[in-house]
């Protein structure tokens, strides 16, 4: 790893504003890391160095992260004029005409975007292994699985290639390669963030954007750049009392921790992620906090259902949206076959099928919300599984069920927060015998990522984790 991007975002910030390294020189040493670290992992599937090297000459002077290098996951957030394919062959030539809000506050941030990440198509897939641009691997052990659908951005900040890279979660694509790579994985509440122009709200709600990164402070200090309705969101979230950089390091008082080692689906979990938890309520409770064992009592039959339900109106909305803007008609060879058949599956269903889905996901949001008046804080493993050799998901005709299976299995811990929008965030506290990372999640009250960020620096200062090194970096 290049001795500058050893730095989190917020040091490197500081390194160019004190003059002490130059906005140029640390680009340099972001494409020089992506350029030796990148063939073994294929995280970035995208350099945009001379548009970066361009960029430089207009920086915004006194913006936060000027001159820090940033990467962006190869979907929703649209940089004008570069490629953004989405991960699908059917988006391969298309071109963005404009920056998404979001890109546009990173560069009001002074962000210098570097190249994008991959992807699995249209975001579907709980790792990142697309046809198109082919597998990512872990940093940590490059025949695993970085997890995803952000694999290429948590692969990327994971191996030093950056200090932090975009990331979207609609289930928990932010918080799974977080915790498959050894990151800080944040989903903010929802509407924290804009979709916009183009969205004002994707897969009813389910949708977040935000970051991947090393640090508990970068995560708060780059929503701190980002956060606040854009005009025409659906959703407006109260601002936060103070920036939430500011919370990073403040006390957060004697919280209630509730500890869940299985998830509402009653999914089995493997031993080391279940461990991962364990460990952290322990180191709770050390810290003062008071921890102890519940969960909300909810159906999970019903959970299954409208889960699956919107999301494969999610990808057929894709397909159908992206048909529409492009003005091409979708066919089979342009897509991957495990998404052409959520597409089909998607036809057979009626369009009030959706409504009621959207209905019951409501209603599980209520029935979950009156657990958060007992606790402050949701502790769990973030995964059902530690990190898999690449290939785990892939279909087996001798076990039809067992890759979709085991893709709706993975996050049943994460897609919670998706459905009621409240913030939660992944942290790296444990390691398997083999060296892989093991995230544990952190699921707080809406609109309170503040908890959140006070609670994971706690953690972050009691178990530091950023000297451990990754095989690739």
């Amino acid at each position: 790893m290049h001795e500058l991007m050893r730095h989190s975002a917020v040091e490197q910030a500081h390194l160019i504003r004190t003059g002490a390294v130059s906005a140029s020189e640390m680009l340099e040493a972001s494409l020089a890391a992506i350029e030796r670290l990148n063939p073994p992992l294929n995280a970035v599937i995208l350099s945009l160095a001379e548009r970066a090297r361009a960029s430089l000459v207009d920086l915004p002077a006194g913006a936060p992260f000027a001159g820090v290098p940033l990467l962006l996951k190869d979907m929703l957030a649209e940089y004008g004029g570069t490629r953004m394919t989405e991960g699908s062959r059917f988006l391969q030539h298309y071109i963005s005409p404009r920056d998404s809000e979001l890109v546009a506050r990173y560069r009001r941030a002074g962000f210098v975007i570097v190249g994008k990440t991959n992807t699995p198509e249209f975001a579907s897939k709980p790792t990142t292994e697309p046809e198109l641009f082919g597998k990512t691997g872990n940093p940590w052990h490059p025949a695993y699985s970085c997890g995803g659908s952000s694999g290429g951005s948590a692969s990327a900040v994971a191996a030093g290639m950056t200090a932090a890279a975009h990331a979207n979660d609609g289930g928990g694509s932010i918080r799974l390669p977080a915790a498959w790579c050894g990151l800080v994985g944040l989903k903010p509440t929802r509407g924290r963030n804009p979709l916009g122009p183009d969205y004002g709200d994707v897969g009813a709600g389910l949708i977040c954007e935000h970051v991947v990164t090393h640090t508990v402070l970068d995560s708060a200090a780059i929503l701190d750049c980002t956060a606040g309705a854009d005009p025409g969101a659906p959703y407006c979230v109260a601002p936060p009392a103070r920036p939430f950089a500011e919370e990073v390091g403040v006390a957060p008082g004697r919280l209630r921790i509730a500890l869940s080692l299985s998830p509402l689906t009653g999914t089995p979990v493997h031993p080391e992620c279940q461990r991962a938890a364990q460990a952290a309520a322990a180191r709770l409770d050390a810290l003062g906090h008071h921890v102890e064992v519940a969960m909300p009592q909810v159906s999970a039959e019903q959970f299954n259902d409208f889960f699956t339900t919107i999301w494969l109106a999610m990808v057929a909305w894709a397909i159908r949206d992206w048909a529409r803007r492009t003005g091409r008609t979708p066919t089979r060879e342009d897509f991957e076959a495990h998404t052409w058949k959520m597409f089909s599956f998607d036809a057979e269903r009626r369009p009030s099928d959706l409504l009621l889905a959207i209905q019951d996901m409501q209603r599980m949001a209520r029935e979950i919300a009156p657990f958060f008046a007992r606790y402050d804080v949701w502790l769990t493993p973030t995964t059902t599984q530690p990190p898999q050799p690449l290939g785990w998901f892939d279909f087996d005709p001798q076990y039809p069920r067992q890759a979709t299976e085991r893709m709706s299995d993975l996050p049943r811990f994460t897609a919670v927060a998706n459905i009621t929008g409240q913030p939660a965030i992944s942290l790296p506290l444990h390691w398997t015998p083999e060296g892989l990372p093991v995230g544990v999640q952190l699921m707080g009250r809406y609109a309170e990522e503040a908890t959140l960020f006070r609670l994971a620096a706690q953690l972050e200062a009691d178990a530091p984790w950023r000297a451990r090194r990754p095989v690739v970096s």
